[in-house]
């Protein structure tokens, strides 16, 4: 049986250093955020659990390296989605090409870190309050 070639193959692409790295950013940003939903199931087993569960709960959740894991899952938040946005817009057939590729990929970097430090700084010292 004659050995056919697989399609799309490496080959037949050739990825850009900074296509590739967006697009790995893009992977382990999502994985980061399947990793951190465990965080809402603890949040919500805690309050499912009654007022003794949900008050430690709440005395781990707002510990500061938990805080480090809420910054860090926003900065992953944000990169997945200005890097789906970019996906969205490569899908209708424009910035395809390697100088629009690598200016969109430096866009994603720069538009996640903004959005990113803008809903950290709300958060963290703008002070968000519950109701």
């Amino acid at each position: 049986m004659p050995t056919r070639p697989l399609s799309p193959h490496l080959s037949v692409y050739r990825m850009s250093r900074y296509t590739l790295a967006t697009s790995i950013g893009n992977r382990v940003t999502g994985v980061a955020l399947s990793v951190g939903l465990l965080l809402l199931v603890y949040w919500l087993i805690a309050l499912a659990g009654g007022p003794p569960s949900y008050a430690h709960a709440m005395r781990v959740l707002a510990s500061p390296p938990v805080k480090l894991i809420y910054a860090a899952l926003i900065l992953c938040f944000c990169y997945h989605l200005v890097a789906g946005l970019r996906h969205l817009v490569w899908d209708t057939g424009h910035g395809l090409e390697r100088a629009q590729a690598q200016r969109s990929a430096w866009v994603v970097s720069a538009v996640s870190v903004l959005l990113a430090l803008l809903i950290l700084y709300r958060v963290f010292a703008g002070g968000v309050h519950a109701p």
